[in-house]
């Protein structure tokens, strides 16, 4: 295994887990979202670099700008969840209430 394949492929299983075991607070959930996507961009730039082709190489522009609307998203749902519920805990936000 190359260390950039070990690097990139840990920081995603890092973001991974922290995303399923510590799930306490929404911008910890959005960070570690963010960490995942950013190995991902990683992932994907090193593989177009590998095959050397045109074709790809505008992939992980896109991949990176789907990256920042998704955080914005994130913080919009963070300030509209704080100021509607007074803080940031998964916990007490449930689906079946508005």
């Amino acid at each position: 295994m190359t260390p950039a394949l070990l690097s990139f492929s840990s920081a995603f299983l890092l973001g991974l887990m922290g995303l399923t075991f510590h799930r306490a607070h929404l911008l910890s959930a959005l960070l570690c979202l963010e960490g995942m996507m950013l190995s991902l961009f990683i992932a994907l730039s090193l593989w177009t670099l590998q095959l050397e082709s045109t074709e790809f190489s505008s992939t992980p522009m896109l991949m990176l700008a789907f990256s920042a609307c998704e955080a914005s998203v994130g913080l919009a749902l963070l300030v509209a969840t704080a100021r509607t519920h007074g803080s940031d805990n998964l916990k007490s936000l449930s689906l079946l209430q508005c």
